[in-house]
């Protein structure tokens, strides 16, 4: 089986044009991640001779959420809004205490 079949199975869908709506929200998501990084550490007042840990820290705290917000978006967008949804709770269930 190859990787497109393998994607669509493991996620559900059915549609090659659907497969690549997806991979384009992803795409969009990672794109826009950068960038706000790249506006936001200097807005925070973050310099590149800050300690690495403390920017990792200001990034788990401000660009993962921001991460997830844009793919709910860019989901909507594109009408894959179910979908990212969908993943986005399932993993913060498998993030959160066990049941």
């Amino acid at each position: 089986m190859n990787f497109f079949k393998k994607m669509k199975s493991r996620w559900g869908i059915q549609s090659n044009w659907q497969l690549f709506i997806i991979m384009v929200v992803f795409a969009l998501t990672g794109i826009s991640a950068l960038y706000s990084r790249r506006f936001l550490f200097p807005l925070l007042g973050i310099e590149s001779q800050d300690p690495f840990w403390f920017k990792t820290l200001i990034w788990a705290v401000t660009i993962f959420p921001m991460y997830n917000i844009f793919i709910l978006v860019y989901g909507a967008m594109f009408g894959q809004f179910d979908f990212f949804w969908g993943r986005l709770k399932k993993m913060y269930e498998r993030m959160g205490p066990d049941k």
